[in-house]
């Protein structure tokens, strides 16, 4: 699986985004990690989803005798930041168009009365040709 999979799907999981979110507030040990988890799942299952943090790089483990401090590592974010902009930058250039043309109809109300075609169907039946 390439890094920027990874990455999404590490922040698929409501648990690790809460991990995650933990994290971005300092570094904390595997305990401090799974404390909010343990009622509702066991350590080892606390502990998979931690490793899968790791895998995608997100969390760095450090080693400190019996503590392991583990830390947020931003860089996979900020990839699958850069991924999403250039599709924010789409999708903002579309509804830009589409509001232009929308303010365009809204400023000329009578081209749109003089269209005599029946309004189409929301029908899904409609929508593909078929009849019902």
């Amino acid at each position: 699986m390439d890094p920027l999979s990874r990455t999404f799907s590490a922040l698929a999981d409501p648990t690790r985004r809460a991990m995650l979110a933990r994290l971005a507030e300092g570094e904390a040990n595997v305990s401090d990690l799974a404390a909010p988890f343990l009622d509702s799942m066991s350590l080892p299952a606390v502990t998979k989803h931690l490793q899968v943090l790791e895998k995608a790089g997100l969390v760095r483990k450090g080693r400190n005798a019996q503590w392991r401090p583990c830390r947020l590592n931003g860089e996979p974010l900020r990839e699958a930041n850069d991924w999403m902009e250039q599709y924010r930058v789409a999708w903002e250039e579309q509804l830009d168009r589409l509001g232009a043309y929308l303010q365009a109809k809204a400023a000329h109300p009578a081209a749109e009365d003089s269209n005599t075609s029946p309004a189409p169907s929301n029908t899904r039946s409609a929508r593909h040709g078929r009849n019902k």
